[in-house]
C-alpha cells in the first residue's frame, strides 16, 4: 500500500476523507470530527500525514504519523 497523505475536506454539508491526489473520497461522514478519526487511523496505518481543512478549504491543522527524519526534540 502506498503512503498517501490523508485530507479531511468539506464535502457539501458533510466532510470527506480523501487520499492525496484521489478523485473520489475514501469516506463521507456528517461531521468533521468523524472524518478526523477515520483519517487519523488511515494516516497512522500508512505512516503518512493528516491535513485537516476548514470550511473555507484552508489547511487549519496538520499531523504527521510517518517516520520523520528530523523529529522535534522535547
Amino acid at each position: 500500500m502506498s503512503k498517501k497523505n490523508q485530507h479531511v475536506v468539506p464535502h457539501g454539508n458533510s466532510w470527506a476523507v480523501k487520499g492525496a491526489r484521489n478523485e473520489k473520497a475514501t469516506k463521507v461522514v456528517p461531521t468533521q470530527q468523524e472524518a478526523i478519526v477515520i483519517a487519523t487511523t488511515i494516516a497512522k496505518n500508512q505512516q503518512s500525514e493528516l491535513l485537516i481543512h476548514g470550511r473555507n478549504g484552508q489547511i487549519r491543522e496538520r499531523n504527521s504519523y510517518g517516520n520523520d527524519p528530523y523529529p522535534p526534540s522535547n
